[in-house]
């Protein structure tokens, strides 16, 4: 996701470099790629969610450690394709601006 909003500022600011005096702002392709990582990421950490309850429930109580907190990487996976997602938006949205 990081590279994908990497991709997509880097694009805007030679695209403003290369503006002329009283051009538009126009989304590229570099927009499109951007936030195509963008939300690759967040669907990635939504698929590693379904994946780890998956090998989860294949196991027993006795093979899980003690103390072993099952339900933290399920929400911190789900916090990041929920920002991931919100960050798709947000430069959906604001794309074409700072």
């Amino acid at each position: 996701m990081a590279f994908g909003f990497v991709i997509e500022r880097f694009g805007l600011f030679v695209h403003l470099l290369s503006l002329e005096e009283g051009g538009s702002l126009q989304r590229g392709f570099s927009f499109w790629i951007g936030l195509a990582f963008i939300v690759l990421g967040a669907l990635t950490s939504a698929a590693a969610i379904t994946q780890y309850r998956a090998v989860l429930r294949t196991l027993k109580p006795a093979e899980i450690p003690e103390g072993y907190r099952v339900h933290v990487g399920v929400l911190a996976s789900a916090i990041v394709a929920a920002l991931g997602v919100s960050l798709t938006v947000y430069l959906f949205v604001h794309g074409a601006s700072l």
